[in-house]
């Protein structure tokens, strides 16, 4: 047998003893330095265990460089990393210009709605203004954690705010669930109960005199379109508050459209 090389084994010892914080760096990027070493790896697995529960990824990344769009920055950021209208959502906080900005997309924009988003944002705004970045992050993921956890409120709905479409989201809560299945299983059994006792016959006992009982008279009918209407209505773009934010309130999650994906979300100024 030969022997393994002292040089190979510290190499893949040292490969295993890094991986965390390759993994950590791979969800948080902290090119602004607001983090220390050991407040990535706690935002990392806080962040892995939300995206084992919405089946998808969230990010977190500072920078300092400036932009004019910090709403298109992150969602493109968070397009290249997973993908346009996959399940997730990302920080940015940009000291360039003192704003931060969350992008949601998939199931998390229906999670966040504008509401939670509004709540969020006002906390996370408070956090900055004081210069504790690291609370920041840490509101992002745990109150997002708490959101999803709650599930998406019923009657909840999307509004596009360029078109102003509404597309509603259906939620069932358990006890409709159990009404539905009870409602469903009385029916059946009522209906198999009364085809049973109106047909029950022996084989072979009876034949039904179809060619007596049978009729068929045909008809010819035309259907033409004469004309048809199509009526849309636009919603006005909310303003911005403090650097933005979800704009309808409610149950609802405003939505547009960016790079060929649907992404939510808001941000603030600080």
């Amino acid at each position: 047998m030969k022997k393994i090389p002292l040089i190979f084994l510290i190499t893949v010892g040292f490969f295993f003893a890094t991986a965390p914080a390759f993994a950590a760096e791979d969800t948080v990027s902290d090119s602004a330095g607001l983090f220390t070493a050991e407040e990535i790896q706690q935002l990392s697995q806080e962040a892995d265990t939300l995206n084992e529960t919405i089946k998808g990824e969230v990010f977190i990344e500072t920078t300092n460089s400036a932009t004019d769009d910090i709403e298109y920055y992150t969602d493109r950021y968070l397009a290249d990393r997973i993908g346009n209208d996959n399940n997730g959502s990302a920080l940015v906080i940009n000291m360039g210009i003192r704003e931060f900005h969350v992008s949601t997309s998939g199931n998390m924009i229906d999670y966040l709605t504008d509401a939670r988003l509004n709540d969020m944002l006002d906390d996370m705004y408070d956090a900055a203004s004081a210069g504790n970045y690291f609370q920041v992050a840490q509101i992002y993921l745990q109150q997002s954690a708490s959101f999803v956890d709650a599930g998406v409120p019923g009657g909840h709905y999307r509004v596009d705010r360029d078109t102003g479409k509404i597309t509603y989201y259906k939620v069932l809560t358990p006890v409709e669930i159990v009404i539905s299945l009870v409602v469903a299983a009385i029916a059946g059994i009522a209906f198999f109960v009364i085809v049973k006792s109106r047909y029950q016959l022996k084989m072979g006992g009876y034949k039904y005199p179809y060619r007596e009982k049978s009729a068929i008279k045909l008809t010819q009918k035309e259907d033409r379109l004469v004309n048809s209407f199509v009526t849309t209505r636009r919603i006005p773009r909310p303003p911005k508050n403090n650097g933005g934010g979800g704009g309808f309130g409610g149950g609802g999650s405003t939505t547009h459209s960016s790079g060929g994906g649907t992404f939510g979300g808001g941000g603030r100024s600080f």
